[in-house]
């Protein structure tokens, strides 16, 4: 068995993860692989939650979600993941199976438009306390555009500082490659955190 590209191998965490009826997150969702990818793993009993701030990326979305055929379980929003916890309640606390987040800018589109440190690390931190233990938080982090290396470095600062007893974090990364190659952080949720 070869080493997996960074791409099949967010599907393999993923797929390891999340269970049919599952409660999943993608917090960019972009031109909508993951939303469609996550709510196939859900099934239709499941429920998938959407973020994107681009109008574009939500219809490119729903357009994928219509050819898929897929409509019950994914709700999508035209905000900022910073802006989960507004969509996910208190109630949902220990009940997430996992989240996806594609940083950086929106395939095809305004590359001016770009994810920031401080939005992605506040959605992080709504985001834990709602992952129920074993459920898995993914970051492909593509840093090679204007803010990347700042962004990237403030996630691999905070990733660093969560705690082991509560919180396996993992690096998953080609270090040979050219052009800033996208790299993965997984944290997955040992135990509650008291």
């Amino acid at each position: 068995m070869g080493i997996e590209p960074i791409l099949t191998y967010v599907r393999t965490l993923l797929t390891r993860t999340v269970q049919k009826d599952d409660m999943v997150v993608d917090a960019t969702v972009g031109n909508g692989h993951d939303t469609v990818f996550l709510a196939k793993l859900v099934g239709e009993n499941g429920k998938v939650y959407g973020f994107d701030i681009q109008a574009q990326a939500i219809e490119q979305t729903m357009k994928r979600l219509r050819t898929e055929n897929i409509a019950g379980p994914v709700q999508l929003f035209q905000t900022g993941h910073e802006h989960v916890a507004s969509y996910l309640s208190a109630e949902n606390d220990g009940q997430l199976a996992a989240a996806i987040f594609n940083l950086g800018y929106l395939p095809k589109g305004d590359k001016a438009i770009v994810t920031k440190p401080k939005t992605t690390i506040t959605a992080i931190e709504q985001l834990l306390p709602l992952l129920k233990v074993g459920g898995i938080l993914v970051l492909v982090v593509y840093h090679g555009h204007e803010g990347g290396a700042e962004e990237r470095d403030a996630l691999l600062e905070y990733v660093s500082s969560l705690d082991q007893e509560f919180f396996h974090v993992l690096q998953y990364a080609f270090l040979n490659q050219r052009n800033h190659p996208p790299f993965v952080l997984a944290i997955e949720k040992r135990k509650n955190v008291s």
